[in-house]
């Protein structure tokens, strides 16, 4: 495998492997390529893979790892995650090696996964990074391959790395990111808001208690919500509408209104102190997923907590 390195900017590279030997024979051949460069790496795998990447590269100093089941659940912190890597290390090019989609993930997640790396062109776009990401070609679905395709400029595969013909440049999202998404089922419960905010947190505090979400994952969800009505209510002033429903895995909550927000990278980029636009940046870090939809038609945005199992969460 020749190093997927480039010299200046962004060089942002899939690996769509077949069997354990190629995954890390690749992981390990673009490790200690940058490490031999003098590039700190930070390694992000699903935790189940963790231990044996850590064998194959052994006490490689300036790897750092992170467990991406907990940082990845929600697509969205993994830019941050970069962001912070790399400017722990001012002035040096950083390696990322991130596995963000694995077989039994949700497609609404999966979905997220296309986004956030198509988002990835936009959010490094000339900055001193080389990553590369990690697609299992045999148990992940054509349509997450294709993502893959049009979210690389270039892609591994087959031992070979070529430019993706289906890329869709830095500035384009992937069409299935942008769909509408599903209207909530009939047994959603509603409420539209105006002026204050207290029959919404009512609300979504008592479907979560009764979908069995623990207190505090409750007080994380009402408090996502509010973030996303108050700013309707800062933004807008035609108010908005809230609709709660929960599955055997999860609690949803979908918040809508008539605004537009402009900026693609909103929420994952954390803004100063003295500006405005904190709310997405707080949900994103709240929730399991969101999935988010605005144009000037309005905003919808859908946050996915997951139900209480095993009393991992």
């Amino acid at each position: 495998m020749a190093a997927a390195r480039a010299d200046d900017g962004l060089s942002h590279h899939a690996l769509i492997h077949g069997d354990q030997r190629e995954y890390l024979l690749h992981i390990a051949d673009f490790v200690r390529a940058g490490l031999a460069g003098g590039e700190p790496v930070l390694v992000s795998v699903p935790g189940h893979r963790d231990q044996m990447v850590r064998d194959r590269l052994g006490r490689e100093s300036g790897v750092t790892y992170a467990d991406m089941t907990e940082t990845g659940r929600n697509p969205a912190r993994i830019i941050p995650q970069l962001r912070t890597f790399a400017d722990a290390h001012p002035g040096q090019r950083v390696r990322f090696v991130a596995e963000p989609a694995w077989p039994g993930r949700s497609a609404a997640e999966l979905r997220e996964v296309t986004r956030h790396e198509a988002l990835v062109n936009l959010a490094f776009a000339g900055t001193q990074a080389s990553i590369l990401c990690l697609y299992d070609g045999d148990a992940l679905g054509r349509s997450v391959i294709g993502g893959a395709r049009c979210t690389h400029p270039a892609v591994f595969a087959g031992g070979m790395l070529q430019p993706s013909a289906g890329y869709a440049g830095p500035q384009n999202m992937p069409a299935e990111c942008e769909r509408a998404l599903p209207p909530p089922p009939a047994r959603a419960e509603a409420v539209s808001y105006r002026t204050g905010l207290r029959p919404i947190r009512s609300l979504v505090e008592r479907r979560a208690g009764r979908s069995g979400l623990s207190g505090d994952r409750t007080a994380s969800l009402v408090l996502a919500v509010s973030e996303l009505a108050a700013n309707t209510l800062r933004h807008t002033s035609t108010g908005g509408m809230v609709h709660v429903w929960d599955t055997p895995e999860e609690i949803l909550c979908q918040v809508r209104d008539h605004g537009w927000i402009a900026d693609p990278l909103a929420g994952r980029t954390r803004r100063d102190a003295v500006e405005s636009g904190h709310g997405l940046w707080l949900v994103n870090q709240l929730c399991d997923l969101v999935e988010l939809r605005t144009g000037q038609a309005g905003t919808t945005v859908r946050l996915h907590m997951r139900r209480l199992r095993d009393g991992a969460l």
